[in-house]
């Protein structure tokens, strides 16, 4: 036989293995003789090659130096890190790992390494592997034809929550000529009845939700004098009217008379909070009146001195057990219904503090917000009276609100911003930014079903939003606050 012709016929043999050298004419011989004993079916060698790459199933260490050298010029660290990934992916469908993390390549965990005897295998047959725990009804078919583990497929067929959308347009404008642009004065109330006050230089309007009915409630330009607060009863029925001279008046809204008038300030009520029959008044001549209105008015009201300046912010807790007031002094004083002097004291504002709101949802949990040179909320634990957290808002607070139904918060802003904010707490995240009053949004109520808001601001207009869902949270909250957690 030709010797060229043989050589060729060896080297399509068994290219991986012929030398650089021609090799032997006995070698030749040998080889040829092994050919015709075979037959004439072509095998090529698997010697070189390295299945368990083409199968993931070990890493990049257990490749041939040629092999290893044409992976690192064609593949990145972006490569490595998805073989990894994918690596997991199928310990975890088809041996239930349960691998939750993937670390690092370069820093990987022992447990997504393979032991060196086990990487010579293609196929391993192990008996201690760990069987997919059962979900009761959710058991997918074994004749299913789907590579996804039980897990995967409850996790695909569970309903998504729906994003939270909210508008940024009112829902509804209504004309407030002769809204006062004061932020000490507080001249909009939403009662549980569904009418809405508000008090326009000297009148006080009634507004019905329900049938979009304005009337005119009282007048006080026949005494000279102007309203500067409003604010309704828990049952919806009263209102008190706070005026410029000091007066305070109860009005039954129903059948549009005068009951009372309170007196005992020397300057504007700016402030009114109302704990079941008993109203408390905030005034410009740094006082704090008490009065319960069944008494006979010639009883001697209770007076809470401890502010320096006026008193533009007054809340009663939930509870009715404590009142917290705002002062233009900086100043957040908590009394109780026993002592005349506050029993706690926080000083950390740097502006005046009228924004005021406790929590519904958490015992002891008082927000309150600082004027222009402040612009913080702040959050306190009344209970141990320590502060919790603090967020700068960039803007004025003018007026904080809690849901009703969610534990997120309202807030009003004038300098700069003129915007309402909506905060998720306790992460202090910002669900909504609401823009459109010129002025500083100087008022807030929320409607009595918890689910809109109206502002109010110095540019005479009245804007609804629709802000909050009446769907209450099924999360039960672990904030140390809430004391019936821990109640077993």
């Amino acid at each position: 036989m030709d010797q060229d012709y043989e050589r060729r016929l060896l080297r399509q043999i068994d290219f991986h293995n012929v030398a650089d050298n021609i090799p032997s004419s006995s070698a030749s011989v040998n080889s040829l003789a092994s050919l015709h004993k075979t037959g004439d079916r072509f095998i090529p060698a698997r010697a070189g090659s390295n299945w368990s790459i083409n199968f993931h199933t070990i890493n990049e260490n257990g490749k041939s130096p040629n092999q290893n050298r044409k992976s690192k010029e064609a593949n990145s660290d972006s490569g490595k890190a998805d073989s990894v990934a994918y690596a997991a992916l199928l310990k975890n469908e088809l041996l239930g790992a349960g691998i939750e993390k993937v670390t690092d390549p370069q820093t990987e965990d022992r447990r997504f390494q393979m032991p060196m005897q086990e990487r010579s295998n293609l196929f391993r047959y192990a008996l201690n592997c760990k069987k997919a725990p059962v979900d009761d009804g959710n058991e997918i078919s074994p004749y299913s034809l789907s590579p996804l583990s039980n897990k995967s497929h409850k996790l695909l067929r569970s309903p998504r929550k729906p994003t939270r959308k909210i508008s940024k347009i009112p829902f509804k404008v209504l004309d407030a000529p002769e809204l006062q642009d004061d932020f000490y004065l507080n001249l909009v109330d939403w009662s549980a009845s569904n009418v809405l006050s508000v008090g326009l230089g000297a009148c006080v309007y009634l507004w019905s939700a329900c049938t979009s009915q304005v009337t005119r409630l009282c007048d006080l330009s026949v005494d000279g004098d102007s309203v500067t607060s409003v604010c309704w009863n828990e049952r919806g029925n009263l209102v008190a009217v706070g005026t410029h001279k000091g007066y305070v008046q109860i009005w039954d809204a129903s059948a549009g008379k005068k009951l009372t008038c309170l007196e005992g300030h020397s300057a504007r009520v700016g402030a009114l909070a109302w704990n079941a029959e008993q109203l408390s008044s905030g005034s410009r001549d740094r006082l704090i009146l008490q009065k319960d209105i069944r008494t006979p008015p010639l009883q001697v009201e209770r007076r809470l001195q401890g502010h320096r300046q006026e008193v533009c912010g007054l809340k009663w807790s939930p509870d009715h057990q404590h009142l917290a007031s705002g002062g233009n002094d900086n100043k957040l004083f908590v009394w109780n219904n026993s002592s005349l002097s506050p029993v706690q004291q926080y000083t950390e504002h740097l502006a005046a503090v009228k924004a005021i709101a406790w929590s519904p949802h958490q015992h002891g949990l008082l927000a309150s917000g600082g004027g222009t040179a402040d612009r913080c909320i702040r959050f306190w634990n009344t209970l141990t009276c320590q502060p919790l957290q603090c967020v700068d808002t960039g803007s004025q607070v003018c007026n904080l609100a809690w849901s009703k139904h969610a534990n997120e918060l309202v807030s009003t802003h004038g300098y700069s911003q003129n915007q309402i904010l909506v905060w998720k707490y306790p992460s202090l995240t910002q669900v909504a930014k609401l823009t459109g009053h010129s002025y500083r949004v100087l008022y807030l109520a929320i409607s009595p079903d918890g689910e809109a808001i109206v502002t109010g601001a110095g540019d005479e207009t009245l804007r609804f939003w629709n802000i909050f869902s009446k769907t209450r949270s099924t999360k039960e909250s672990k904030s140390v606050l809430n004391l019936f957690t821990r109640i077993r």
